[in-house]
Parts: C-alpha cells; structure tokens; sequence
C-alpha cells in the first residue's frame, strides 16, 4: 500500500533509479496543510456544515484506502517476503521502540509539558512506517528495495489493527477515548468498516484497475492528498470551535516541535546501529533505517479520525503534522550522505 505522496523531486531513470529534480523550497503539500490549518482557523465548518463535512470526509477516506489497496502489489511483496529478520526489526521499531520512546516522553516529562501535547506525541509512537517515501529513500541510498517495499507495506496493513490497540490500550482515557480499558468496539468496527474493508476491496480489485491507475496518476494523487486535506480542515474545524488556540501557545508548539526532533533523532540512531548490531549488510541497513524511522502522516490522520472525537482530533494530529516535514528533510539528506558514500567505496 503506497500512502499518499510524501516525497517530492524524486523521478525514474531509465536504469530504475531514481533521480533528484529541482524542488521548490517547502512542498506544496505542506503548504497545503497550512492552508487548511487557516482556513479552519478563520472559517470553521460549523453545525449542519459540519455533519456534511464529515460526511464527504468520511468517504473521502474510504477511497483513500480503496487506492492504497489497489496499488498495492504482491509480486513486490513477494520479492522481498523472504528476508523475515529485517521485516521483523521494522516491525519491532514501529510497534515496539516507538511506542516505548512515546511512554518514556510522557512519564519524564509530564511535570514540564501538557499532557494533550505528550499525548499526541505517544499518538505518532503509535503509528505505521510511511510507504512511498520509504522505498524512495531507500532506492536513492541504493539500499534493498524489494525489502523496503516488503516492510513498509507490511507495517501499514498491519498498523490497521495494532495501532487501535496500542491507542487503547496506551491512550485510553486520555484525549477523549472513550473507554478506560481498551478501545471501544465501536472504535475498531469503524477502523475495519472505513479503512480495512476498501483496502481489501481495493487489492482484490487490483487487476481490474491497476492500468486505470497508472494512466491517471494525477487523479490519484488528488484523491490521496486531498483526502488528507478534508480529514485535517474538518479536524480542525472542530478543535477551533472548542478553543484550540486558546489552549496552545507558540511556545507549546515549539516543544513539540522539539519533541518531535528528539523522537526522529533517537529512531534514526537506534535503527542504525541496531542493524549494525544485529548484523544486516548495507542494503540491509539502508532499508531498515528508511522504512523503520518514519510515520505516516496518510494513515495517521485517518486513523485519527475515527478513534478519537472530533474535538481532539486536531490536537493528537498535530505533533504527527510537524513530524512529517521534519523526517522527509532529513532523511532525504541522510538517503543523499548514504548514496555518496557508497560512490566513493565503488
């Protein structure tokens, strides 16, 4: 499953790898989150607007899911399934060190930061490995590919079910769950009815459309970014009718900011030397720090969504917001520094 387009100026070569183009500055994807992040501020869907707001959002989110499903292929899966320790290690970094980062921030720091910040922060811990800008990564640091593409489709089918658990069972109480001792039924019923059932629709409708797709790759990318767009205004919208900026300062948004620096710096040393450690080749390595690093800003948000009330949802997506920008930044430098040195050994 590709998640929605996290990465710009990366295009194919004729050889099969990619190549860096001119970029502008800041994505225009980012800009757009900024926007809706405005628009919301000054213009909030309110009311009977906002019921069909969430209306269209919520399909918006189901064809989100179909597509992801659809372009997602088994062959590649395939090519990669075989190496099982390295899929192991990224399922290990996302599930298991991640969310330990996340408990760990929130037990040290909740006598000096919020706890709706701390928990927003364990809401990323909590998330799948991002797709595209994995393998993108991974192909620019000529590390192994068909793995990458293995893992990080496997973290995000597999995050469908283990981060509503993680949120219930790390997350319960807080931020508006609604249930102290798990996440509700009506919770993971919504997560497999809006996200799980048109992934699978989507995969087993894949040889029927998958050349539609491919000829009509703007419209894909349409629907992935401006399904995110929709889910952030409309999330928004409902934290700014009940006070957001009142509850947040700049200096709060600077801490998450750091907050979100320290979790990215720990998460690239610890899968780096871990694969050191554990014995992986270069390649090997390459893939594990890519794909085991990173979090999707697509299914996040979605995620989002619909375990958590309307209200709090803008304030659990907006450490994951900040993150996003930051890990396409500095892993596209450290993919670069991975790639030159392996230039200068060939």
């Amino acid at each position: 499953m590709k998640a929605h387009t996290e990465h710009r100026g990366v295009e194919d070569r004729p050889s099969g790898r990619p190549r860096l183009k001119p970029r502008l500055p800041i994505d225009p994807f980012i800009v757009g989150l900024i926007t809706a992040v405005i628009l919301a501020t000054i213009l909030p869907c309110r009311g009977e607007g906002a019921v069909v707001f969430g209306a269209v959002t919520n399909l918006a989110i189901a064809l989100l899911f179909f597509l992801h499903g659809a372009k997602l292929s088994r062959e590649a899966i395939l090519d990669g399934i075989g190496n099982w320790r390295l899929h192991l290690t990224v399922l290990a970094s996302s599930f298991i060190m991640f969310p330990l980062i996340g408990l760990g921030l929130r037990a040290g720091l909740h006598n000096w930061v919020s706890a709706p910040m701390l928990d927003g922060v364990l809401f990323l811990c909590l998330l799948p490995s991002t797709v595209q800008s994995s393998i993108a990564f991974t192909s620019i640091a000529r590390g192994n590919v068909p793995a990458a593409v293995c893992s990080a489709s496997a973290s995000n089918v597999i995050g469908i079910f283990i981060t509503p658990l993680l949120v219930g069972l790390l997350l319960a109480g807080q931020a508006g769950t609604s249930r102290s001792d798990g996440v509700s039924l009506s919770a993971v019923g919504a997560i497999l009815l809006q996200l799980l059932a048109p992934f699978i629709l989507g995969h087993l409708s894949r040889p029927l459309i998958v050349h539609w797709i491919g000829r009509h790759k703007a419209v894909v990318n349409l629907v992935d970014r401006g399904s995110i767009l929709l889910v952030v205004y409309t999330a928004f919208s409902a934290a700014i009718v009940e006070g957001l900026w009142n509850q947040l300062s700049l200096g709060d948004l600077a801490i998450v900011a750091l907050l979100d620096a320290l979790v990215l710096f720990f998460a690239l040393f610890a899968t780096t030397f871990g694969a050191r450690w554990l014995g992986f080749n270069r390649a090997d390595e390459i893939a594990i720090v890519f794909c085991g690093s990173k979090k999707s800003l697509a299914s996040g948000v979605p995620m989002a969504s619909v375990l958590f009330p309307a209200a709090a949802v803008g304030l659990m997506i907006l450490p994951l917001m900040l993150f996003h920008q930051m890990q396409l930044m500095v892993c596209a430098m450290l993919a670069r520094r991975y790639a030159a040195a392996d230039r200068n050994t060939g």
